[in-house]
């Protein structure tokens, strides 16, 4: 018997770069999820075609028609049950959400950074990065709380800084990575192999995990 798909709604705000990659992961016949729902706070966002043609139900909940944050995630929640949702993830979606809304969705609320978390929450990340010159960046899959950029990590790539970088050259490299880490978490989750405990997302020591260690710049010993 086949185990039921992890059904998923997709929060957006623009492009829907991300979301492109999960809808390409959910179209294989034995990924663990799916996708319920696309729903965007911005009713012109690229986001909502795309996922129109890939057959996916959508739904825009305007932020600015409503007086507060309050009312305005009363609907949004209102949508997302509807669809018969057990996991939201968070691709590009540009709302800060409630501290009543993540507690609602505890542990079933997931997002990705543009950076190695809790490095660099917020904005502007690879110009930060950059600035602050370290050796690495990346990206991180995480599940949702509170405060920014917070929670227990579920996965997370890691890629050079190059000495010739600028925030646009890291940001593509970085965003290759996205591509890959959030259908991965996706799957991982899907598949019962993440566990929260605390403040840490522990992942089934059955999943492959990477040996030895990433040195930049790896320059040979003498």
């Amino acid at each position: 018997m086949v185990a039921p798909r992890l059904k998923v709604t997709v929060l957006i705000s623009g492009r829907g770069s991300n979301l492109g990659a999960l809808i390409d992961a959910c179209a294989t016949s034995n990924f663990p999820a799916e996708i319920v729902r696309v729903i965007s706070n911005e009713t012109n966002a690229g986001g909502l075609v795309k996922a129109a043609k890939a057959g996916i139900p959508t739904a825009a909940v305007p932020h600015h028609n409503y007086p507060d944050r309050r009312s305005f995630e009363a609907d949004l929640d209102k949508e997302i049950r509807a669809a018969g949702t057990q996991l939201i993830a968070l691709a590009g979606s540009m709302r800060l959400l409630t501290e009543a809304f993540v507690d609602k969705w505890r542990n079933r609320l997931i997002n990705i950074h543009p950076s190695l978390l809790p490095s660099f929450k917020g904005l502007h990340t690879h110009k930060r990065a950059i600035e602050a010159g370290v050796r690495f960046s990346g990206c991180t899959v995480h599940f949702v709380r509170p405060a920014m950029d917070e929670g227990p990590i579920i996965v997370q790539a890691a890629v050079p800084i190059l000495s010739g970088d600028d925030a646009t050259s890291l940001e593509a490299r970085v965003l290759t990575q996205e591509h890959l880490i959030y259908p991965l978490a996706l799957q991982l989750i899907g598949e019962g192999k993440v566990l929260v405990k605390g403040e840490r997302a522990i992942v089934n020591e059955n999943s492959e995990q990477l040996p030895g260690a990433m040195i930049n710049p790896a320059i040979p010993m003498v």
